[in-house]
């Protein structure tokens, strides 16, 4: 053979075997690229279906459900005031004292003229018991007999009436301290010393703090739910207490705002939760449809409805199912139905999901639930 056909020979077998080399490397790279694509790991989250509760909250402030404004029941003058805004006070503590010198005169007075009633007494009653002895031996007349009676049950009426001038006067006498009916802070105050009062005007306020309440401006919307619906209150310290149905409102709406002023009770309210402290009052429907709360990243939809990828527990297939939308909220999705009580349900990377990767994905998914 020649040498030109020689290489005519060679450089005709050179581009199949440049092909059989080319298919050699693409099974190789393809192979090794499928054995190092990294597996794609997602979260899970199981189903929970509860009944539907429909939030809303509103910050009201923590105040007593009792606030007296204690007053003298005696006009005087002030002589001093014992105690200051913020003051713990016990019952029967004194809040603040007038000047005695009168209502001393005033008692004194009434004693004197109790003691002159009874001389009085005792002289009108010798005189009856004379006038019944004459007449009964005929020396007197049935006139002079009932006149010394008659005397005698003016004296009476009138020591009686002496005594309950003592007794008043006495009390008086003991009005002019002001004393707390009950255990309580002094919320504001409104004398001082030298300063003359009438009976009955406001001297102190003492709240009580037995009973508070959270005040909430409602607007009329909301009404029927805070007279019916469940309501409970988080104050300034994570202190969650629960609030009594216990509702009322002003008659009008506060020209401002247009709302409505609403006070709940706390029962079960500890000593930590203070007066005047802020405090996030929220309410809550009755129960209704349950429902499954769910991430927004855990819904799939390409045009044929909401779904959910369902990841098996035990093959760790994952199943794409259809779901029922009740409602959207900000980073949550409410569902109806479409998916079973406890099922796994992939909550992040559902948009890069295919049908090589869900049995990995899957598996993956529950060793990281554990």
């Amino acid at each position: 053979m020649s040498r030109q056909a020689r290489f005519s020979r060679f450089f005709s077998g050179l581009p199949f075997a440049s092909m059989l080399l080319a298919l050699a490397l693409a099974g190789c790279n393809q192979t090794t690229a499928q054995q190092a694509a990294p597996a794609r790991p997602v979260l899970v989250t199981s189903v929970h279906y509860e009944d539907q509760v429909t939030d809303r909250s509103f910050v009201g402030i923590v105040r007593p459900r009792i606030e007296s404004d204690l007053g003298f029941r005696v006009a005087g003058k002030v002589s001093k005031r014992l105690v200051e805004v913020g003051a713990l006070v016990d019952a029967g503590q004194p809040l603040a004292t007038l000047d005695e010198v009168d209502l001393s005169l005033q008692a004194e007075q009434a004693q004197a003229e109790l003691r002159a009633a009874t001389g009085v007494l005792a002289q009108a009653g010798a005189a009856e018991n004379r006038a019944k002895d004459l007449r009964q031996k005929g020396w007197s007349t049935d006139a002079q007999l009932e006149q010394a009676k008659a005397t005698a049950d003016e004296a009476r009426a009138r020591l009686n009436g002496r005594k309950r001038s003592v007794e008043l006067t006495k009390n008086s006498l003991s009005y002019a301290t002001l004393l707390a009916d009950a255990p309580g802070v002094v919320t504001a105050t409104s004398i001082e010393p030298g300063q003359v009062v009438a009976a009955g005007q406001t001297a102190v306020r003492v709240a009580r703090l037995t009973e508070k309440e959270v005040v909430v401006a409602i607007p009329e919307t909301l009404l029927s739910r805070a007279k019916a619906g469940e309501a409970r209150s988080r104050s300034g310290l994570n202190q969650t207490s629960a609030m009594s149905p216990n509702f009322a409102t002003r008659a009008l709406a506060d020209p401002a705002t247009r709302t409505y002023l609403a006070k709940f009770s706390m029962a079960d309210a500890g000593n930590d939760m203070q007066l005047g402290m802020t405090a996030t009052l929220t309410l809550s429907d009755a129960a209704g449809e349950r429902v499954a709360r769910l991430p927004l990243s855990a819904l799939f939809d390409q045009g044929e409805g909401p779904s959910l990828y369902v990841a098996d527990a035990k093959t760790g297939a994952i199943t794409l199912k259809r779901v029922a939308v009740k409602s959207y909220e900000s980073t949550d999705v409410l569902i109806s139905g479409g998916v079973e009580e406890g099922e796994n349900v992939v909550a992040l990377g559902v948009q890069k999901l295919d049908s090589a990767q869900k049995s990995e994905l899957s598996r993956r998914c529950r060793s990281e639930r554990g």
